[in-house]
């Protein structure tokens, strides 16, 4: 299995501990949580269920979406092998049915359930969190010898029901893990292990596209180039993630519309907006719902939240950094005449090359701990953020990545993608030198600043090099850290 070597360890602890586990592992979707306890545990799991996606609800044949679920949930006990009785009527009979059956089968051994998507159990006024309550408060939350693992894409659902719950389930998680994209050192190594060979350069581009998707990358075929394998999974007439876009949030959140318009005002600013201008541009009558929206859209690292240097709190910014969302709002979305071979042929476009270098920041705000391992400071506490100034009468100027440090430094960060090395010419030299000037206006004396170029393949050698303190390149992102 490729990364998640962490959450392996932590859930393996977990099982041979000798007092019972709730553990809810959460996540965007397709970022491999079903995968991840699937290689963990295997046929090692006594029961195990998953709920129906809402979109599978849809149909109209007169059955409510608690019946639905209540139906299944009771065929999976079927399945593995109960025996036939009156379908439930509610989750609370339910789940004393499910504890019955873990009674019947209980050996003495350890006894894993296995709940995915959970939050999709949850209908409207199901009662389903009373019933989940019960079943462990009442009858299986004592057993030395059991194991309750949940997943959810809802990430949303998962804090506020579970992890901040302040009912009945109010400390009861005993472990939550979070799953996040892949880094690019684990792209490297599951395209190795899937037979892909690309180059680091193309796996970044790759990176920038899909993100550390495992699932997406997953549709990667050996002998194709990068360009081919997007103009595959993109733009051919059966194109298998086409369609992914809106159902990433119509699987995930209850109101996937209201989502979809934050995400998609997001992607027009790079540097991103403040909650403020987020509510004047699509909080219509969700008012209410936006903080909370926002605050599970960073727990799923579809989007990050930080503070622009120099500024207050009241000036935090929402940045959308989800490669796929990017790529997809700004290729994919509503064209109307797309060819099979449309992205192998545009490569060398304007509107490619401009969306290379933004894209190129997102991986690096991705991947801020290779960038601190680079730069020597894993230890330190830093702030991340971008930085922009506007100036009466001038273009004004912006910086793409700031690390403010608690050692006394700033790191400016450049942020380059090339095909080749970078040259760093006098122009550019007094182009950095007024960039410095006016960050100096801002920050405290005793700080110091060093100017950092974070590039593909590192910078030519001439007069103007030493322009910089520091050179990160492709391979220092690729780092496991």
């Amino acid at each position: 299995m490729i990364g998640r070597k962490a959450e392996i360890e932590e859930l393996t602890e977990l099982y041979e501990k000798e007092n019972p586990q709730f553990v809810a592992i959460y996540g965007r979707r397709r970022v491999g949580k079903t995968y991840l306890v699937n290689e963990v545990f295997g046929d090692r799991i006594t029961f195990r269920h998953a709920g129906l996606s809402p979109i599978e609800m849809e149909s109209k044949d007169g059955k409510s979406p608690l019946q639905k679920q209540l139906r299944h949930f009771y065929n999976s006990l079927l399945l593995h092998g109960m025996k036939k009785s009156k379908r439930p009527d509610d989750w609370l009979e339910a789940f004393f049915m499910l504890a019955q059956f873990l009674k019947s089968k209980d050996d003495g051994g350890k006894q894993i359930v296995f709940i995915d998507e959970l939050p999709w159990m949850d209908t409207a006024k199901s009662g389903f969190i009373t019933g989940l309550e019960a079943f462990w408060n009442s009858w299986y939350g004592h057993r030395h010898n059991f194991m309750l693992i949940v997943c959810g894409s809802a990430t949303s659902w998962i804090v506020d029901k579970l992890i901040n719950n302040t009912g009945g389930l109010y400390g009861r998680l005993t472990r939550e893990i979070k799953l996040s994209p892949f880094s690019l050192y684990e792209c490297e190594e599951f395209f190795k292990e899937n037979r892909v060979n690309l180059s680091r350069y193309d796996i970044v581009r790759s990176y920038m596209a899909l993100g550390g998707i495992p699932y997406y990358l997953g549709y990667f075929k050996s002998g194709q180039s990068v360009a081919q394998n997007i103009d595959t999974v993109f733009f051919s007439k059966n194109a298998v993630l086409k369609n992914e876009f809106e159902r990433l949030f119509s699987s995930t959140f209850n109101n996937p519309e209201y989502v979809t318009d934050i995400i998609r005002f997001l992607c027009t600013k790079n540097a991103g907006y403040t909650r403020k201008e987020i509510a004047e541009k699509i909080d219509h009558s969700n008012g209410g719902n936006l903080t909370k929206t926002l605050d599970s859209l960073v727990a799923s690292d579809f989007i990050i939240k930080y503070v622009p240097f120099g500024k207050g709190k009241r000036a935090e910014c929402y940045k959308l950094v989800d490669p796929f969302c990017i790529f997809y709002l700004k290729f994919v979305d509503k064209q109307d005449s797309l060819t099979d071979t449309i992205w192998q042929e545009s490569q060398n476009s304007a509107q490619v090359n401009s969306w290379c270098g933004f894209a190129f920041e997102n991986v690096c705000f991705n991947h801020i701990s290779q960038i601190k391992e680079a730069l020597g400071i894993r230890g330190v506490i830093t702030r991340q953020s971008a930085w922009s100034k506007r100036i009466d009468d001038e273009e004004g100027t912006q910086i793409d990545l700031l690390i403010d440090r608690n050692d006394n430094i700033v790191d400016m960060c450049e942020i380059k993608f090339y095909s080749k090395e970078f040259t760093v010419t006098k122009d550019y030299d007094m182009f950095l030198r007024h960039r410095m000037s006016l960050l100096h206006e801002i920050i405290s004396p005793k700080k110091a600043v060093h100017k950092v170029l974070i590039t593909t393949f590192g910078v030519t050698r001439n007069e103007y090099k030493w322009s910089f303190d520091k050179f990160i390149t492709l391979d220092d992102l690729f780092v496991k850290v």
